[in-house]
């Protein structure tokens, strides 16, 4: 059997606001649907050079009441970054809760404005523990 992964998809309540948060993570718009007749927008956005590794933001133009509160059924997205320190900081700076800071040098979780669970991962080996991430707790749940 052949298979591919194609993408994940999410659906959205502020399009605008959910797009600033993916691209302070570093990823950007591929690919972009207008549905007139179904009333709804889907964005990808997949980090730079990986198109083929998108996210797909459904935006329904009528609201979404039918969101969840809590998207946790859904599990998360994960992302290997370059430096975690350095993301988390620039994340933090924009007001993003860093829910499980990077205290190992190696994992953080964050949440996008849509209540979406996204893993950070160190790429290669962990960082030295450093402050404020060492002594950081835990804030809200991932």
């Amino acid at each position: 059997m052949n298979i591919r992964y194609l993408h994940t998809m999410v659906r959205v309540k502020d399009l605008d606001k959910t797009m600033a948060f993916f691209k302070l993570l570093g990823l950007e718009e591929t690919r972009r649907v207008d549905n007139d007749k179904g009333r709804f927008t889907l964005v990808f956005m997949a980090p730079p050079g990986q198109p083929e590794c998108p996210v797909e933001l459904t935006y329904n133009w009528d609201g979404d009441e039918g969101l969840p509160s809590d998207s946790r059924h859904f599990g998360h997205l994960a992302y290997r970054v370059g430096n975690i320190y350095e993301l988390c900081q620039k994340l933090m700076d924009a007001g993003v809760t860093i829910n499980r800071p990077p205290r190992d040098g190696h994992m953080a979780f964050v949440r996008s404005p849509d209540n979406v669970s996204i893993e950070l991962l160190q790429e290669g080996d962990p960082l030295p523990p450093a402050e404020p991430w060492a002594s950081m707790e835990n804030t809200g749940h991932w």
